[in-house]
């Protein structure tokens, strides 16, 4: 009986520690997928567009919260990292949107780094 509990237990333990990840992916992606309708519509992105950038993104996502989770970055430096991402990125997205999207993209790129700081500033 004790070796049956053992093994339902590890059984258990092992489908959690497998299923939260997944879980945490999922949703990861849910977010670009949302990220990409919102930009679809602002952009005007073509079905195919649209598919080109969901991997961008998805790569860039977990770059970006990671950076906004560390608590041992100050805020200039996470603005500093956050940059450096977005350029990264931004070529590979350039290669994709016309230059008209392109220039909308980097208007919406701004004005997420505002909303960002100024909600900060108003947390102090």
């Amino acid at each position: 009986m004790k070796r049956y509990r053992f093994w339902l237990t590890t059984l258990a333990f092992c489908w959690g520690a497998l299923f939260i990840p997944l879980h945490q992916s999922h949703a990861q992606s849910q977010q670009t997928v949302q990220k990409v309708e919102r930009l679809s519509k602002e952009l005007n992105l073509t079905p195919q567009e649209k598919m080109q950038l969901i991997p961008i993104l998805e790569t860039e996502a977990p770059k970006l919260k990671a950076i906004k989770s560390d608590s041992s970055l100050t805020n200039v430096q996470k603005l500093e990292q956050l940059k450096a991402v977005h350029d990264q990125t931004d070529p590979q997205v350039k290669a994709i949107l016309t230059p008209e999207q392109y220039e909308k993209w980097q208007t919406i790129r701004r004005k997420e780094l505002q909303q960002a700081i100024e909600k900060k500033k108003a947390a102090y």
